[in-house]
């Protein structure tokens, strides 16, 4: 059955009809994760990406409806070291603010709650998610719901939180006076999203995607909190290339926003970005289709990083499996590939292994657990 497509032919930040097409894949996997379904079941959608000349965001259009996008969770978030020291130390910057009573959007396995219970058993915490993965021994108020314009939020709310949430938002003006409307001035809005500008400066294959619809970057950021009232009290870095943490106030009255042109520089990094992964694929075919090779190849990651590769061109023939460290994604099929998942522990069955990694932040992570833990005669591309 064809997809009905979301038209979003105008530029999110000033709403004009001036979007130009940077690249479009034709067909692009609908779902970043993975599936126990046949293959045929798969869907597949034409990724987009276009870029404005007056504001110089670059957004997706089309968009895929809701329900196409997030049929189900695929643990992004979930698993990892360095994911594990995000929801901790932005565990810790949310308590800083002294939270008596706390409205997390978008929490699926409840990750911060259970993080932030150990700095404060005592908080009142409500999680508002369409699809909740959180165990039933979780004590905490959850809303299976999307959050917009019906939801009922109790006044005694005093932090509005939400991590690696707001860069989905389709529509973002909407979803910014939702939070508006919602929130009383003297109330904190603390919330984490990716460093998008130098995660695509390093070309890290995550940055933009279907769920990722536009670049939301600092800038951008900046103009919707001073449009919608909220002023920015702390800013934090988390490592150079993951995250940004964000404390913001809601105030009485609403700044003018202002917006320098970022056309030109967005354009070039974006093409940029495009070109180096069409010169990365040549790289890798033509080393993986040696005939003199007799290692075998895995591709590490059952998630969009992987996914981009392969509709990048990567010669899925030649690889054996893709690998990864969620239990939940093991002994699956890689949503829009032939590809079945394994744990990286079978690695340890081969001389010389050859591992193809292009995880972004998360590399060096992977690489040494590796190294240290299953095999250490590993060769990673």
């Amino acid at each position: 059955m064809k997809i009905k497509d979301i038209v979003r032919n105008k530029d999110v930040i000033y709403g004009k009809k001036d979007l130009e097409t940077l690249y479009e894949f034709k067909n692009f996997p609908v779902f970043m994760g993975v599936t126990n379904k046949r293959v045929f079941s798969d869907k597949f959608f034409r990724m987009r990406w276009q870029i404005s000349k007056s504001s110089g965001m670059l957004q997706l259009n089309p968009l895929l409806p809701l329900k196409v996008l997030y049929p189900e969770t695929h643990n992004s978030g979930c698993v990892g070291k360095l994911w594990e020291e995000h929801h901790l130390e932005f565990a810790n910057f949310i308590y800083r603010h002294k939270p008596q009573n706390v409205l997390e959007i978008g929490a699926c396995h409840g990750i911060l709650f259970q993080k932030y219970l150990r700095l404060n058993n005592k908080v009142k915490w409500t999680i508002v998610e369409p699809n909740p993965r959180i165990d039933k021994k979780i004590k905490v108020k959850v809303i299976k719901k999307f959050f917009d314009e019906k939801i009922e939020i109790p006044s005694s709310i005093d932090v509005f939180t939400h991590s690696h949430v707001i860069e989905h938002i389709y529509d973002l003006h909407k979803f910014m006076k939702d939070l508006d409307d919602k929130i009383l001035p003297g109330k904190l809005m603390i919330f984490s999203i990716p460093h998008l500008e130098i995660m695509l400066k390093k070309k890290y294959t995550n940055c933009v995607n279907f769920e990722h619809t536009m670049f939301l970057t600092e800038p951008y950021l900046k103009y919707f909190l001073d449009m919608y009232g909220f002023e920015i009290l702390e800013k934090k870095f988390f490592k150079k290339d993951h995250s940004i943490f964000y404390a913001c106030k809601k105030l009485k009255k609403k700044r003018k926003p202002s917006l320098k042109p970022k056309y030109s520089r967005y354009k070039k990094m974006y093409n940029d970005y495009i070109l180096y992964h069409l010169k990365l694929i040549k790289k890798l075919n033509r080393l993986i289709s040696n005939k003199k090779l007799r290692n075998p190849i895995f591709l590490f990651g059952a998630h969009v990083f992987s996914q981009y590769l392969l509709n990048f061109g990567l010669n899925e023939k030649k690889i054996k499996f893709v690998l990864d460290n969620d239990k939940q994604k093991q002994n699956k099929r890689l949503y829009g590939t032939k590809l079945k998942v394994r744990s990286p522990k079978i690695l340890s069955k081969y001389e010389k292994p050859i591992v193809i990694l292009k995880v972004g932040v998360y590399k060096n992570e992977i690489k040494k657990d590796i190294l240290e833990n299953i095999n250490s005669k590993t060769v990673f591309i």
